[in-house]
């Protein structure tokens, strides 16, 4: 395969390999930010993308990063990171724009106008979305919880309600975006290795987010070493994982 041609999606998802060594040959910044810009057009829970991305390019940062990585060699040899950050507590902000974004849609006219589609979309975002992610000290979540488990005996319902549920919801739509990141990487013939080994209050004051943000991943990025892969990819087989209804 010609390394010098852009990979198809098939090509770059056999490609992506959680590579540990890179090589000291530099990467294109504006080409690692193109991938991240893919990275947000990955699916996400009620398109809230509670998510933010760190683009590390600074020698210094970098080092310091890697200090936090317990200096492991994915960390260590990486010509730039991306850190991947899960900000449930965004929700508010999101909302608002999700708010202003459907207003901008349907037009300047008073919501008595709205067709019944526009006004469902509209309180989907003003009523139910909220009420997913109000919480205080985890008491609202657990009596949701408990409400929905009840409604839950007489009709399909969504239970997921509690503050733990909204954080899982958070770190999936932030892994899915991880996932685009890389694979776009891969596509253009760049590396990455995500890595969750690290102390997350030293990286979070690194970057100077509250404590409410939560890292999801730090992806290391830049050209694989020969060295860089450690061993033949291994899977279990697809019969095990496999079932057709």
């Amino acid at each position: 395969m010609d390394i010098t041609k852009e990979k198809s999606v098939s090509e770059a998802i056999e490609y992506r390999r959680s590579v540990r060594v890179f090589k000291k040959e530099p990467i294109d910044e504006n080409k690692v930010k193109e991938c991240i810009r893919l990275a947000t057009l990955a699916p996400t829970s009620s398109n809230m993308q509670l998510w933010e991305f760190y683009h590390v390019v600074s020698p210094e940062v970098l080092s310091r990063i890697t200090a936090a990585s317990f200096f492991q060699n994915a960390a260590k040899t990486a010509n730039q990171m991306v850190i991947v950050v899960a900000r449930k507590d965004l929700w508010k902000k999101r909302i608002q724009s999700n708010v202003n974004h459907l207003k901008s849609k349907f037009g300047d006219k008073p919501e008595s106008e709205y067709s019944k589609r526009e006004l469902f979309a509209l309180n989907y975002y003003q009523k139910i979305v909220p009420t997913l992610y109000i919480d205080f000290i985890g008491i609202l979540g657990t009596l949701k919880y408990l409400f929905f488990q009840v409604i839950g005996l007489f009709k399909p319902t969504y239970k997921e309600t509690r503050r733990s549920d909204m954080r899982i919801v958070a770190q999936k739509s932030a892994a899915l975006a991880a996932q685009n990141f890389m694979l776009g990487m891969a596509a253009i013939n760049y590396d990455t290795c995500p890595m969750e080994g690290f102390d997350s209050s030293r990286i979070k004051k690194i970057l100077d987010l509250p404590s409410s943000a939560e890292i999801n991943m730090i992806i290391g990025c830049g050209i694989r070493e020969e060295n860089g892969i450690y061993g033949e990819r291994f899977r279990v087989p697809f019969e095990e994982v496999y079932s057709k209804l």
